[in-house]
């Protein structure tokens, strides 16, 4: 796992422009505000950085393919299409996570207030995940709904099935300072037990979380250093 600012200045997201290939040059310029558009810039700039060191590649060169539900992959050319990658930001933190032979997911959210939180939950969560929620105290209400969004989310981005995946059909922890896991799935039972999901350690006013398809994972987190 890597954590990285968004928000390096302008002078470094114009040099970041030129690793970028022309079509993901066209998906930045559709971004109605100036400050989307170098975020995204410097989100996708970092991940070439990242998979071109991984690869032992120049950043420009790393080449992607999208599935049936637009999950991103190394393009079959590489050669590596065992490295699998995940990436996720939100406002001006980003996170990215790199495997080995196993499907990740990784999911961050800055923590805000939701004025429709109940009702998000109850139309989303499954009925196990929202019991826990109103069981929270009212204070931490909030941090719980997040923890729970981007456990969610990390799972289904692993699973590579996107939003139409039923999203009630499985339950995560939620409660603050508790450790993060799968607590059931229905379709597949064997995940509980089978895979690996992470808190990530990220700076205050943030939640996220990591999901790896295999048992026994260390999970390293670190601040990405742009190389010169």
């Amino acid at each position: 796992m890597w954590l990285a600012n968004l928000d390096p200045g302008a002078a470094v997201v114009d040099r970041l422009v030129a690793v970028l290939s022309p079509d993901e040059r066209e998906r930045a310029a559709l971004f109605h505000f100036r400050s989307d558009a170098m975020r995204w810039i410097v989100a996708r700039a970092t991940l070439r950085d990242i998979l071109g060191a991984c690869l032992q590649m120049a950043p420009a060169a790393v080449a992607f393919r999208y599935g049936d539900k637009g999950k991103p992959a190394l393009a079959a050319a590489l050669g590596r299409s065992e490295l699998q990658f995940s990436v996720s930001h939100s406002a001006n933190l980003a996170a990215f996570g790199v495997t080995v032979d196993a499907p990740v997911g990784v999911d961050v959210e800055r923590l805000r207030v939701v004025d429709d939180m109940q009702r998000i939950a109850e139309r989303s969560f499954s009925p196990r995940e929202c019991t826990a929620l109103r069981g929270l105290p009212r204070e931490l209400r909030s941090v719980g709904f997040f923890n729970c969004w981007t456990r969610k989310e990390a799972y289904i981005k692993a699973l590579g099935a996107g939003l139409s995946y039923p999203l009630d059909q499985f339950s995560v922890s939620l409660v603050p300072g508790a450790p993060a896991r799968l607590e059931s799935v229905h379709n597949t039972p064997a995940h509980v037990h089978t895979w690996t999901m992470e808190a990530l350690p990220l700076p205050e006013g943030f939640t996220g979380a990591v999901v790896v398809g295999r048992t026994g994972v260390r999970v390293r987190c670190e601040r990405w250093g742009r190389p010169r």
